[in-house]
């Protein structure tokens, strides 16, 4: 996804947000026909770049999703590009209705089936609430089928924008999806942002939105100060339990991820730890909890291999009672209950798939329902926690009500130890600066471009490892 450095063009609005920020520019003096013809112009460049001369065909309907298939029609017409439209309903707005007008090129029937090399999709947009109908659909698909290539403007047809559902079964695949104006939350979200190939955002002007969610953004991580040391760097404690693999692939991940000094508060030392990793033998809670009373621990991290028996338990306590901010994942996860948050006052992460995300809210007595959004943001409310909610589809969200949507990883990820080392990774940053929100940011982002990094059929252990050339490829 391309990096821009105006935050409004990171941000992602529901319909109803999209909605009232148009609203906005046309009271301050923007037509409804010129916004069209900004989205137009913007989505016909990057249909002009992949059609590169060949045939293009546009499939407009009734709405302004259609008036800006139109808009796109002409710009290609305008500039010598072989295009038709086919008008699968007429328009019926008013904005649509002048763009069909200013358009000179051909308009031609659905039947005989058009053939072309680029199909562009301007059938419905980000408000279209209903299925699309047998004949609308089968048109589609149709279309669909008879071009090499495939572009969807503003969301592909059939989409449910704020959910990211399809509202019919057997819907196109698309190469590029063009979003207008700003991203909408199908563009990140499961299943639909699967379909939807590469994603280009035109903007048309969209101010700033208060409360809105944002594109996870590639971090600028600066380097150690010049007279840093391995104290300042942040010392980071790894506490773990009887399964020492899991614990061990997170070390390898945080040692990698720019703290200073990595130490792990161990049951009993494993058979084998990297020479950089200080090991800690704490049999018992109790000589847990004399281990992390040193006050220069800055971030903790529990849950990989710690086990879900009572001595578990309670060397979680011992890292929730204690004031640095922590990270808990994994084993941790199904542990936590509202009872040993009580007396928590440092910053906190969750790092829960959605197998332990229901388990925590049973724990926390939270309904379970609605978007993945909006159940992470719950439970951020709930914990007073900075929630990664993982899966194809990542999010993170914030107590505040900050929720950042991540874009897709690379589906080699589905690895065991990958958590493990998105858990080191995020600990590592915590203890490097104690920000929560901004370590779970970085944490995701590095593990996303350390998967870019191995490339396919990669062990956890080889996406430790690329943490730390990801971590370059980060610094500001």
């Amino acid at each position: 996804m391309p990096q821009h450095l105006d935050p409004r063009l990171g941000q992602v609005l529901t319909v109803a947000q999209m909605r009232e920020a148009e609203e906005a520019l046309i009271a301050a003096g923007t037509s409804v026909d010129e916004l069209m013809q900004r989205a137009g112009h913007g989505a016909g460049e990057w249909v002009r770049r992949v059609a590169a001369g060949r045939k293009v065909t546009v499939l407009c309907g009734p709405g302004n999703n259609g008036g800006d298939g139109y808009v796109i029609a002409q710009h290609l017409f305008a500039h010598g590009n072989s295009v038709e439209v086919v008008a699968a309903i007429e328009p019926k707005s008013d904005a649509a209705r002048t763009a069909r007008s200013l358009y000179k090129g051909p308009i031609v029937p659905a039947e005989p089936l058009p053939h072309g090399e680029v199909l562009v999709d301007c059938l419905f947009g980000s408000g279209l609430a209903r299925a699309l109908s047998d004949d609308l659909l089968a048109l589609l698909a149709s279309l669909s089928a008879s071009h090499t290539h495939r572009i969807a403007i503003d969301l592909p047809s059939g989409i449910e924008s704020d959910s990211g559902k399809p509202l019919n079964e057997g819907l196109p695949r698309w190469d590029m999806t063009v979003a207008l104006g700003a991203w909408k939350f199908a563009h990140w979200t499961m299943p639909a942002c699967e379909t939807m190939g590469a994603l280009h955002l035109v903007d048309i002007g969209v101010g700033a939105t208060g409360g809105a969610a944002r594109v996870l953004a590639k971090p600028q991580i600066a380097s150690p100060a010049p007279d840093a040391h391995k104290y300042t760097r942040g010392l980071l404690a790894i506490v773990g339990g009887d399964m020492p693999g899991a614990t061990l692939l997170s070390a390898d991940a945080a040692l990698r991820a720019g703290a200073g000094y990595v130490k792990l508060v161990a049951s009993r030392r494993p058979a084998s730890v990297p020479h950089e990793l200080v090991v800690t033998e704490a049999p018992d809670p109790g000589a847990v909890w004399d281990s992390l009373r040193d006050r220069r621990i800055a971030a903790m991290l529990v849950g990989p291999g710690l086990g879900t028996g009572a001595d578990a338990r309670e060397r979680l306590r011992a890292v929730l009672d204690l004031a640095p901010p922590a990270v808990a994942d994994a084993d941790a996860l199904k542990l936590l209950s509202p009872d040993l948050l009580a007396e928590r006052q440092g910053a906190l992460v969750l790092t829960p798939h959605e197998g332990e995300m229901a388990a925590l809210e049973g724990s926390f007595g939270l309904a379970g329902q609605g978007a993945r959004r909006d159940r992470a943001l719950a439970l951020a409310k709930a914990s007073d926690a900075v929630v990664l909610l993982k899966g194809p589809d990542s999010l993170i969200a914030a107590p505040d009500g900050t929720v950042v949507m991540a874009p897709r990883a690379p589906s080699w990820l589905s690895v065991a130890g990958s958590g493990d080392v998105l858990a080191g990774a995020i600990a590592s940053r915590l203890a490097v600066h104690g920000d929560a929100l901004r370590a779970a940011e970085e944490g995701l982002w590095l593990h996303a471009a350390a998967a870019r990094h191995c490339g396919a059929a990669f062990t956890a252990g080889d996406l430790a490892s690329a943490i730390a050339p990801s971590l370059e490829c980060a610094l500001a």
